[in-house]
């Protein structure tokens, strides 16, 4: 975790079994969130489709059950490779950015990285918010690893 002032950032790591493009494809649609990431996106659906639809640049997807409802706008896409987010909802962090990558690894595979980084918006606060978003993100980053290994065992041959 690294401080920067008021700004704070935060990082999960994973490996996954599961190809990138797999891994990809449940964080980038935001629609199906509800299917793997638990308690954190009880409901799942699409506000607004991007370029390309549905979860490119402009798609703002929402997240929760009322009255706790996130929205949250694509903003970096790079199939298989990057799916770029930031908070539309208003939070008690400002500026806040997230970004989750896909690195294929040797052998098989793909190393997963999600970070982000925010602005403390009261004074003081933004220790406790990095505790909690990266907790959020470290739970996030397990069980969409889960999923996808879980979807690669169902179309490998012999399953």
């Amino acid at each position: 975790m690294a401080r920067d002032g008021r700004r704070f950032s935060f990082r999960a790591t994973a490996h996954s079994r599961a190809d990138a493009a797999t891994l990809f494809r449940l964080v980038a649609d935001g629609a199906r969130w509800s299917e793997w990431a638990g308690l954190f996106a009880p409901r799942s659906w699409w506000e607004r489709q991007g370029d390309p639809p549905p979860g490119g640049i402009g798609a703002i997807r929402r997240l929760g059950l009322w009255p706790i409802v996130v929205r949250e706008e694509t903003v970096a896409y790079e199939q298989d490779r990057l799916h770029g987010y930031t908070m539309r909802t208003p939070t008690p962090v400002r500026d806040y950015r997230a970004e989750v990558r896909f690195e294929p690894r040797d052998g098989g595979g793909t190393d997963v990285v999600w970070q982000g980084a925010f602005t403390e918006l009261i004074p003081g606060t933004g220790p406790l918010a990095e505790r909690v978003m990266l907790a959020i993100v470290r739970s996030l980053t397990r069980r969409l690893v889960r999923a996808a290994e879980r979807q690669d065992a169902l179309r490998a041959p012999g399953s």
